[in-house]
Parts: C-alpha cells; sequence; structure tokens
C-alpha cells in the first residue's frame, strides 16, 4: 500500500505554521524557516529537503537571503517563484529594520545598533564599509554600504565617503565594517583609515561617533577603546 506523500507533506506543512502562529519562530530551526517561505510558492510539494540543501550550501540562514537568484535556483527543488518569496522577505525585513533604526537615536542604543548592522553585514562573506549619516540632531538620515572588498585600499576611503556625506548634508557619521573572519578585532589598516577619516570629516565641520566592527555575533568599538576621541584630539592639536 503506497503513502500519499501529498498528505503526508501537507500534515507536516500545516504542523508548521500551528507552531509559527502559536509561538512565532521560536523553537525553530533555520532550515524550517526556509522550508516554510518556500511552501509559500509551492503549495504541494514537499520543500524540507530543497531548505536542508540551501542551508548547507550556503551555511546560513543569512546566508540564504543574501545567495542571488541563481545561485538559489541552482540548488534542487528551488524555482524562480521560490526566489521570488525569499527576496522579498528579505526586502521586507530590511525595510522594517531601516525605518524602525531611522527613528531611534543610535548614539544612545548601541544594542540596536550593532543588531541592525549585524543583521546588514553582519554575515557577509565579504568585507562591507558602511556609513550612518546623522543628522545636527544625531538622528539618521540614511545607511548606505559605500564599499566592498577590503581595506587595504585606503586613500580613497575618505574622499569617496566625505563626498557622500556632503550630498546628504551629514553632520556626523557613523562607520561600520565586517570582518568575515568572526574576529572583530581592529587591524592596523582599520586603525589607520579611521583616523584619517576623523581627519577628512574634521577638516569639512563632521563628527565621527563611532567605528563599529562587526564579527561573530560581536563587535569591537573604537570610539568605547577611545580612539575616536584620541584622534579628535590630535586633529586639533594639529589645527592649531
Amino acid at each position: 500500500m503506497k503513502t500519499d506523500t501529498s498528505k503526508k507533506g501537507e500534515g507536516h506543512r500545516s504542523r508548521l505554521r500551528e507552531k509559527f502562529l502559536k509561538s512565532g519562530l521560536s523553537g525553530f530551526h533555520d532550515y524550517e524557516v526556509i522550508e516554510l517561505l518556500l511552501t509559500l510558492a509551492t503549495p504541494r510539494k514537499d520543500c524540507k529537503e530543497a531548505a536542508k540543501t540551501a542551508l548547507n550550501k550556503f551555511k546560513s540562514l543569512q546566508g540564504v537571503f543574501e545567495a542571488s537568484p541563481a545561485e538559489l535556483c541552482r540548488v534542487s527543488g528551488i524555482g524562480p517563484k521560490n526566489v521570488f518569496g525569499l527576496k522579498l522577505i528579505k526586502a521586507a525585513a530590511d525595510r522594517y529594520l531601516e525605518k524602525r533604526f531611522v527613528e531611534a537615536d543610535p548614539i544612545n542604543n548601541s544594542r540596536e545598533l550593532f543588531d541592525y548592522l549585524y543583521h546588514r553585514i553582519g554575515e557577509r562573506d565579504r568585507e562591507c564599509f558602511l556609513v550612518i549619516f546623522l543628522n545636527a540632531k544625531n538622528r539618521v538620515i540614511t545607511t548606505q554600504i559605500l564599499f566592498e572588498g577590503t581595506l587595504t585600499a585606503g586613500p580613497v576611503y575618505p574622499r569617496e565617503v566625505v563626498r557622500s556625506a556632503l550630498e546628504f548634508r551629514a553632520a556626523a557619521l557613523i562607520f561600520a565594517h565586517n570582518h568575515p573572519s568572526g574576529d572583530p578585532a581592529p587591524s592596523p589598516e582599520d586603525i589607520a583609515i579611521t583616523r584619517r577619516l576623523v581627519f577628512a570629516a574634521m577638516v569639512v565641520g563632521m563628527t565621527v561617533h563611532e567605528h563599529l566592527i562587526i564579527g561573530n555575533h560581536r563587535y569591537f568599538s573604537l570610539a568605547d577603546d577611545g580612539y575616536i576621541k584620541k584622534f579628535q584630539r590630535e586633529f586639533r592639536s594639529v589645527s592649531l
């Protein structure tokens, strides 16, 4: 006697949906989150194996969300309709977090700052340099990832950052970048580029509040460690 796999799959899917409606994503494995999202565009197909394969290939839930449509479609069981759902959910989450962050005070909410930045760049496999542009009241104007790669090409950063800051009429700046290695400890290049950025910002009358380095669920604050104030004092003494 053959088992009705479609009914079995629908029963499993119903249990997942009921579990989510009862307690949210608490207790869900990452592959189950992906599975739920895949089912939105695949009403009569078991998505568990496709979800597990995607998670194994891209290493994390964040990795699945960050993968390109072409990469996702190469996973057996995932097609353009599934990709649309995954990308739409990711874009909606990004929009929600950005709106929530813009309404916050990033200077006095360091934990929210870290949470937001980790969502944006924390699990990317390439180094990304992000700038938060603030107005004179330290409210967020916008955030942008200006560079991808490494920080070894330091001389280009101050010029490009200041140009963007002037376009947004920013009064203050927060910098952040990720370390794909997972270790947020600053390298000599990180410290050197921070010094140049602080100097460049002060030349045009802008304040740098922070440079946060994001690692694996942890961070290093160059402001908390005294580097930002040190560079600001150094600039003022040179300018006198």
